[in-house]
């Protein structure tokens, strides 16, 4: 039986929007680090984008798509060392993609987004043996 640890926080929250134009990854960084946020998630996101940059599941090599798309969700966890953000994107037609977002995301028109901070507690990417990759590790601050 798996045991799973959980953590319980005060939280706090951040509103934001992205102007056109801009990369979300390199402005997702900078806010954390200019806020220090130590345990972030992304609570709720809104907008558009010209560019994506998506890994989708099981691959390695990134996707690059332009164009007009709708943001349906962007959802994941924050923290000074990195990130592990998942990304959901319409097209003109309503067609959906979705996977592990990566740099190169634009912002077409807005990005509005609330962040959200767990101010007891802090987030780090740790080796996982079962997995295979750096995964969330959760522990007080």
């Amino acid at each position: 039986m798996t045991i799973i640890h959980a953590h319980s926080s005060t939280a706090r929250f951040y509103a934001l929007r992205l102007l056109p134009g801009q990369e979300i990854f390199s402005r997702l960084h900078t806010f954390i680090r200019q806020n220090a946020l130590h345990a972030a998630w992304i609570a709720g996101c809104t907008g558009s984008l010209t560019d994506v940059a998506l890994r989708y599941a099981g691959e390695e090599d990134t996707t690059l798509l332009t164009g007009t798309w709708e943001v349906i969700s962007l959802n994941g966890t924050l923290e000074l060392t990195g990130e592990h953000l998942h990304l959901c994107v319409a097209d003109p037609h309503g067609a959906m993609l979705g996977g592990h977002m990566m740099p190169g995301c634009t912002v077409r028109t807005t990005l509005e987004l609330v962040i959200g901070e767990l101010s007891e507690l802090e987030f780090s990417r740790q080796a996982c043996a079962l997995s295979g990759y750096e995964e969330l590790h959760i522990s007080r601050r």
